[in-house]
């Protein structure tokens, strides 16, 4: 009766080193799991070359300014290896738009009121169906008569009563902007710019290689936090534009009051990552 005991008692260690000696294994390989996320934006940060330079143009920044959009973008965008320039408020003028491509940005963000606007609201100047970015500048109907009278800009307000200022439209971008993007990114943090798709085109005629926007209106907060994600997947986690769009949507959602949806332009471009869309 002893021997059965014996070899039964020898047993039971053997079989409590196995198992923790599983859970050891599996514990190791949870941290070094979790070790690699946390680090996963070192092991992909690409390189990219010295003087690569991104653009905030923020025209929202006078009335509805946020220093943590900006600081954050920031960081994203200078931990992937760009120098940053910031264009707020009176900065964003018609000439500030029509220079953009001489700058060579790899990729610009608009933070801006923006969406499809119809009729104009001042009865001097033609009528007007499209999508168009706020400039910042006040509307002057004896300045840009050019560019006015062949729709490429308009004179547009947020609200009703609220101040008016020049708008510019697509025909602007293939038309009045000077020289070309270079597979430049764009991304637009505001209303219904992709609702239709004539920005898009425009941006990308002109040499722009991917165009990522809201196909709805939107509330700032919430497309403020979204942009912020948006950068963060495509720049420190590396994602194609696919990717970083499912990502955002799934993390954050489209906009509780509007239901918009962030897309992107061209189709082509759902299987590249930031660094492959500005080489």
């Amino acid at each position: 009766m002893t021997e059965p005991k014996t070899k039964k008692t020898q047993a039971k260690p053997q079989k409590r080193n196995f198992r923790w000696l599983w859970v050891t294994l599996v514990l190791f390989i949870a941290v070094l799991a979790v070790i690699f996320i946390s680090q996963r934006s070192q092991f992909i940060t690409p390189s990219i070359p010295e003087g690569t330079s991104a653009a905030i143009v923020d025209q929202l920044y006078s009335n509805y300014p946020n220093e943590d959009f900006t600081s954050n973008i920031t960081e994203d965008l200078e931990d992937f290896g760009f120098s940053v320039d910031v264009y707020q408020g009176d900065d964003v003028t018609v000439d500030l738009y029509r220079n953009l491509p001489a700058y060579d940005y790899a990729l610009i963000i608009f933070r801006v009121h923006s969406g499809a606007i119809s009729p104009n609201p001042e009865g001097d100047v033609a009528p007007t169906t499209g999508t168009y970015l706020f400039t910042n500048e006040p509307f002057n109907r004896m300045k840009y008569t050019r560019e006015l009278l062949g729709d490429e800009l308009a004179a547009a307000y947020v609200l009703k009563g609220d101040p008016v200022y020049f708008v510019i439209g697509p025909k602007f971008i293939t038309h009045s902007m000077k020289g070309n993007f270079n597979n430049t990114v764009v991304i637009v943090d505001g209303c219904s710019c992709l609702h239709y798709d004539d920005l898009a085109q425009a941006f990308t005629s002109k040499g722009a290689s991917c165009y990522l926007a809201w196909d709805h209106s939107v509330e700032l907060d919430y497309v403020d936090e979204a942009t912020i994600s948006l950068v963060e997947n495509l720049c420190s986690k590396g994602l194609s534009v696919k990717e970083a769009v499912d990502h955002t949507m799934a993390t954050i959602g489209p906009d509780p009051e509007w239901g918009a949806w962030l897309k992107y332009y061209p189709a082509q471009s759902a299987d590249k990552t930031l660094q492959e869309l500005i080489q």
